[in-house]
C-alpha cells in the first residue's frame, strides 16, 4: 500500500530518519556559532568579575572560610598576614616566593603552582608564535582560494582553504612547538629537581621515621618473620644496619572500629535533632531501625534510637577491646617493614632493589604510616593485578556508555538549530528568539559537560580504591592518569569525531548495494571529513575555554562552602562534630584540578592549528587560575597526604603525550593537504625527539628526584646515627591497634539532659576533665547485649560549648588530623608523635585524679578512651633486642636522657613480629620479657 502524502501527522522519511542522520554527520552547524561564543564571553567574564568582587567584600569578615590556614598553622607554617583592604590579599600571592612557599604550604602545592605558571607561561609563548604564523596564513590562504567567503568569522580563521606549499608552516610551527614545550619542561625538570632535594633536606623529612624505612610486599610464607624481613633485605644490602618487623593480621578490626564510628555519629546526629531546644524537647522520643546483621536482633525493626545506638557503642566498643587483645595470636602477612638508622643507607638500598625481587617480594621506599591504605598491602601479586584489570574493565564501561550522551550532546546541546532541524516547535521558537538562544547554546553543553565532570574524580577513585594501590598519593596519580584518558577519550575523540565516524557507518551502509567496503571508505575521503570536524567542532572549545574563568572565580569566592555552611547551620540540625569540621581548611583535590589542567593543555595543542584562538583564550584562563589558586593553596586549603612531589613525572609524561597527540592530527592534515611526501616524512623525527627527550629525563632526573642518595653509602654521616632497634613496629603498626576510639560530641547546654535521655541508669555520674572539653561519663546497663559483653559499661559523652565549635580548639585531636593535612599544618605530623599510643598515665574510673599505672602483676589492660592493649605481649622467638629505651624526642638524633618502662609505656609493639605458636599460651615469663623489650 502506498503511503497517501496528504495524510495528517505522517512525515515523509526525508523528513524525519533521514534528517536526523543528516544532522550526526554534520553536528556543528555554525549559525549561531558566533553568536554562542559571543554570549559565552559575556556570561563567562561577567560572572567572573561578580563572583571576584563578592570574594574581594566577602575576605575581610569571614577568616574562617577566607583564610582558615592562617587561623588555625602555627607560626613556621602560616602564611603572610593580610589586612582587610579590598585588594591587600593580592601583595603577597604575588610577592611570595617559592622557597617560602614549600615551607608554609608544602612540596605538593608549591610544585603544583609552579605546573600553572609554567602552563601559563607556554601558552603565552605557544599563543605569539600561533597567532603569528596561523591566522595570517589561514585568512590569505581562504581567500585567495575563495571558499570561506559565506561563512562567520570564527570559520575563516580555521585552515580549510590552506593547501600544497602553505602546508611548509605547519611543518615548521610543529618542530617550534615542540623544542619550546621540550625546553619548558627541561627547565622546570631543573627546578622541580632543586625543589625535591630541598624537601628531602627538610627537618621534617630528616625527622620522620618513613624517611629512613623500607617497605616489603608479597613475602612468601616462609619467610614471614622479623628474621625472615631482615634476610630478604639483606639479599640486597648483607651489610647494611637495619631492623625489619612482619605485620600481623587484624582480621575485623577495622570495619568494627568503622561500624563504631559511624555509629557515633548517627547518635550525634540523633541528639543534635532531639535537644535542638533543650527547654522544650519533642514529644515523642526519635526511632530508628536496626543494622541489618545486628546479632542482637534476628531481623531489622524500628527501636528507640538512642537507647539502641548507646547500646551498640557500648557492645563495639567491647568487640575493639577483645579483638585488640588477641592480635598477638593472629597469623603473620605478607608485608613488612624495616628501618635503618640513616636515610642515606635506606635509599641507597631502595635504589639498589628497584629493579630486584628477591624471594618475589618488591622493595621500596615507605609511605608515611597516614598515607598508606592498610588493607591494600597484605594483598598479593596476582589479586593486585586482577584488582587493576577489573578497574580498567569498569572505566572502558563507564566511558563506553557515556559515548551515546556525549554524542547526543554534540549534536544537539553544541548548536541548538540541529535540535530545532528536529523538533519543529523548537524549531520556531529559535527563529523568534535567536540571541537568547544563542546565549544558552553558549553555556549549555559546556555547563552540562562541566557538572558530569565534578563527579567523575569521586567515581575513579572509588574503583581505584579497589585496585590496590598502597597509598592515598598513588591513588591520587592512578586517579589522575585515568581522568585524563576519560576526558581525551571522550572529548577528543568522540566529542570532536563523532561527525566523522558516522560518516564512515553512512558510506559502509550505501557501498551495500554499489561497491565494495574498503573503495566506499576511501573515497568518502577519511581524513579531509577529519580536519572538517575539528574545525567545525573549534568553536565549542572556544566558548568551553573561556567558561572555565568563570569556574576559577567560582573557586576563589568559596561561595560553595559558604552557602553549604549557611544552609546547614540555619536550616539543619548539625552536630557538633559536623560544625567543627565545616570550620576545618578543606583538602585541595589534586587529582581533579591537575587533570583539568592537562586537558585544557591538551585542547589547545591539538586545536592550535585549525583555530589559533584557543591558545590566547587558554594562556588568559591559566593567567588568571595562577592567582586564585595560589590565594586558595597559601590561605584556604591544605594538602591532605603530602608527596613531596611524587606528580610530576605524571605530569610530564602526560604534557608530552598531548604534544604527541597534536603532531599526529598536524600530520593527518599535512597527509590530506600536501604538496608532496616530503612534507609528510619531515614531520616523522618529532616522534624520534619526544621519545629522546623522555629517555633523557628518565635517565637523568628520575633517580635524584626519587632518591635521597644514589650511590652506595658508607654508613659514615659524621651525625649521630639514632638507636639500632627503632619503633618501627608502633609507627607502622596498622592504625586499628592503637586509633583512639570517638566519643560522642553532644553541645553543653544540653548536657544535663544526658541523665535523664539516657535510660537504665546508675546514680554514679562524674566529670573527668580533658585537654579540650568536658567529658560526661555515666555507668549504664545496656538493654540489648550481645553474650560477649558484661553486664555493666562505660558510655562517655563528651560536651562542647557552643562558643569551641570550631577547628582550632580540635586541631589537635586524631578524629580531626585529617583537616590539618595529618597534622602538618601546626607541625604536629603523625610520623613524629603519635597521640594515640598508650600514656604513662591511666584514668580510673572512679576517681577523676591520674594514677600511675601498676605494675606488680601482668599488664592486663589500659584504658585510654577506648585504645585497649592486649595483655601477654612477649618478644618474638625470632628475636631478641635490648632492653628497650626512649629518647623524650623520637626524632631527634642527639643523645638525650632516657627513661625507664616504669615510668613510660609508649613503648608497647603494636605490631610485635613473630610471636610464640599459635593457639598456645604465653610462656610463664612473658609478662616480664613484654616489660623489657
Amino acid at each position: 500500500m502506498s503511503r497517501s502524502p496528504t495524510g495528517v501527522g505522517v512525515l515523509p522519511r526525508d523528513d524525519g530518519t533521514d534528517q536526523f542522520l543528516k544532522l550526526i554527520q554534520n553536528p556543528f552547524n555554525t549559525a549561531l556559532s558566533e553568536k554562542a561564543f559571543w554570549s559565552s564571553f559575556g556570561y563567562s567574564f561577567g560572572a567572573a568579575l561578580l563572583f571576584a568582587l563578592i570574594f574581594c567584600l566577602l575576605r575581610p569578615y569571614n577568616g574562617t572560610v577566607y583564610a582558615p590556614r592562617l587561623q588555625y598553622a602555627d607560626e613556621k607554617h602560616a602564611p603572610p598576614p593580610v589586612d582587610n583592604g579590598v585588594f591587600s590579599w593580592v601583595s603577597p600571592v604575588v610577592k611570595t616566593r617559592e622557597q617560602v612557599l614549600a615551607e608554609k604550604i608544602g612540596v605538593d602545592a608549591t610544585l603544583f603552582l609552579r605546573f600553572i605558571k609554567m602552563s601559563r607561561n607556554l601558552m603565552i609563548v605557544l599563543s605569539v608564535i600561533g597567532l603569528g604564523v596561523y591566522i595570517p596564513l589561514n585568512i590569505v590562504q581562504n581567500t585567495k582560494n575563495k571558499i570561506l567567503d559565506s561563512t562567520n568569522v570564527f570559520i575563516r580563521l580555521t585552515p580549510l582553504g590552506v593547501w600544497g606549499a602553505a602546508c611548509w608552516a605547519h611543518v615548521i610551527v610543529s618542530y617550534a612547538f615542540d623544542i619550546i614545550i621540550c625546553l619548558f619542561i627541561w627547565w622546570n625538570y631543573r627546578a622541580v629537581v632543586r625543589l625535591r632535594r630541598q624537601y628531602l633536606d627538610s627537618p621534617e623529612y630528616q625527622e620522620s621515621l618513613h624517611s629512613r624505612t623500607l617497605m616489603l610486599t608479597d613475602i612468601p610464607h616462609t619467610y614471614q618473620t622479623d628474621a625472615g624481613v631482615s634476610n630478604i633485605v639483606d639479599e640486597v644490602d648483607s651489610g647494611g644496619n637495619h631492623f625489619g618487623i612482619v605485620a600481623r593480621n587484624v582480621k575485623g578490626l577495622p570495619e568494627l572500629i568503622e561500624e563504631h564510628d559511624e555509629a557515633i555519629r548517627q547518635l550525634e546526629s540523633v541528639l543534635a535533632k532531639y535537644l535542638k531546644n533543650p527547654d522544650k524537647l519533642p514529644a515523642k522520643r526519635p526511632r530508628c531501625k536496626t543494622q541489618k546483621g545486628d546479632p542482637c536482633y534476628s531481623v531489622v525493626t524500628k527501636v528507640d534510637a538512642i537507647d539502641y545506638l548507646t547500646s551498640r557503642i557500648e557492645r563495639l566498643k567491647a568487640d575493639i577491646i577483645e579483638k585488640r587483645k588477641s592480635v598477638d595470636q593472629q597469623k603473620a602477612l605478607s608485608y613488612g617493614f624495616a628501618s635503618y638508622p640513616s636515610i642515606e643507607e635506606a635509599h641507597s638500598v631502595a635504589l639498589a632493589a628497584k629493579n630486584k625481587h628477591p624471594q618475589g617480594t618488591t622493595i621500596q621506599l615507605s609511605p608515611k604510616p597516614s598515607d598508606l591504605i592498610w588493607k591494600n598491602l597484605p594483598l598479593y601479586r596476582h589479586r593486585r593485578r586482577w584488582g587493576a584489570v577489573m578497574n580498567n574493565f569498569w572505566v572502558f564501561i563507564l566511558t563506553l556508555v557515556w559515548t551515546v550522551p556525549n554524542a547526543l550532546i554534540a549534536v544537539f546541546l553544541a548548536n541548538l538549530s540541529n535540535l530545532g532541524s528536529v523538533w519543529p516547535t523548537f524549531q520556531d521558537q529559535l527563529l523568534r528568539n535567536p540571541r537568547t538562544w544563542g546565549a544558552i547554546q553558549g553555556i549549555l553543553a559546556p555547563l552540562v559537560t562541566t557538572l558530569f565532570y565534578l563527579i567523575l574524580p569521586v567515581i575513579f577513585r572509588r574503583l581505584s580504591a579497589y585496585a590496590g594501590d598502597y597509598s592515598r598519593t598513588a591513588r591520587e596519580r592512578h586517579v589522575t592518569q585515568k581522568l585524563y584518558a576519560f576526558f581525551v577519550f571522550n572529548n577528543l575523540v568522540v566529542f570532536s569525531l563523532f561527525s566523522t565516524a558516522w560518516k564512515y557507518g553512512a558510506a559502509v551502509k550505501d557501498a551495500e548495494s554499489n561497491e565494495d567496503v574498503w573503495t566506499a571508505i576511501v573515497n568518502s575521503h577519511p581524513f579531509g571529513n577529519l580536519l572538517t570536524a575539528f574545525c567545525d567542532v573549534s568553536p565549542f572549545w572556544l566558548n568551553y575555554l573561556l567558561q572555565r574563568n568563570f569556574g576559577a572565580a567560582l573557586d576563589l569566592s568559596q561561595l560553595i562552602k559558604l552557602a553549604k555552611g549557611y544552609f546547614t547551620r540555619k536550616l539543619l540540625s548539625p552536630t557538633p562534630r559536623e560544625r567543627i569540621e565545616l570550620s576545618a581548611p578543606q583538602p585541595f583535590d589534586y587529582a581533579a584540578y591537575y587533570n583539568n589542567f592537562l586537558f585544557y593543555t591538551t585542547v589547545a595543542l591539538v586545536f592550535a592549528p585549525f583555530q589559533p584562538l584557543v591558545l590566547p583564550v587558554t594562556a588568559f584562563y591559566f593567567t588568571l587560575d595562577t592567582f586564585t589558586k595560589s590565594y586558595l593553596l597559601l590561605y584556604v586549603f591544605v594538602t591532605k597526604h603530602e608527596s613531596g612531589g611524587s606528580f610530576w613525572r605524571v605530569l610530564v609524561n602526560r604534557l608530552l603525550f598531548a604534544t604527541l597527540l597534536a603532531n599526529v592530527v598536524t600530520t593527518i592534515f599535512i597527509i590530506d593537504r600536501r604538496e608532496s611526501l616530503s612534507q609528510v616524512i619531515v614531520m616523522i623525527p618529532l616522534l624520534v625527539i619526544i621519545a629522546s627527550f623522555k629517555w633523557y629525563c628518565r635517565r637523568t632526573f628520575d633517580n635524584i628526584l626519587h632518591f635521597h642518595s644514589s650511590g652506595p653509602h658508607s654508613g659514615e654521616t659524621g651525625k649521630p646515627t639514632k638507636p639500632k632497634y627503632d619503633r618501627v613496629g608502633v609507627r607502622f603498626g596498622h592504625p586499628a591497634l592503637y586509633k583512639k576510639l570517638m566519643v560522642p560530641l553532644v553541645a553543653e547546654n544540653a548536657s544535663h539532659l544526658l541523665k535523664e535521655i539516657i535510660h537504665d541508669q546508675h546514680d554514679t555520674d562524674y566529670h573527668e576533665t580533658n585537654h579540650y572539653t568536658d567529658t560526661y561519663q555515666m555507668q549504664r546497663i545496656s538493654t540489648h547485649q550481645s553474650g560477649q559483653v558484661d553486664a555493666t559499661g562505660n558510655v562517655a559523652f563528651e560536651t562542647v560549648n557552643e562558643d569551641e565549635m570550631d577547628f582550632e580548639h580540635f586541631r589537635d585531636r586524631e578524629e580531626f588530623r585529617e583537616f590539618g593535612g595529618d597534622g602538618e599544618l601546626y607541625d604536629n605530623h603523625a610520623d613524629q608523635s603519635r597521640s594515640g599510643s598508650p600514656t604513662s598515665r591511666q584514668y580510673t574510673s572512679s576517681s577523676s585524679d591520674m594514677l600511675p599505672p601498676s605494675h606488680d602483676g601482668p599488664v592486663k589492660e589500659l584504658n585510654y578512651e577506648g585504645a585497649t592493649y592486649p595483655a601477654g605481649y612477649h618478644s618474638p622467638s625470632t628475636f631478641h633486642p635490648e632492653p628497650l629505651t626512649r629518647q623524650f624526642s623520637e626524632t631527634s638524633t642527639e643523645p638525650t636522657p632516657v627513661t625507664t618502662r616504669e615510668e613510660n609505656w609508649s613503648d608497647v609493639n603494636l605490631l610485635i613480629g613473630d610471636v610464640a605458636p599459635f593457639a598456645r599460651n604465653a610462656p610463664s615469663g612473658a609478662h616480664t620479657e613484654a616489660r623489657r623489650d
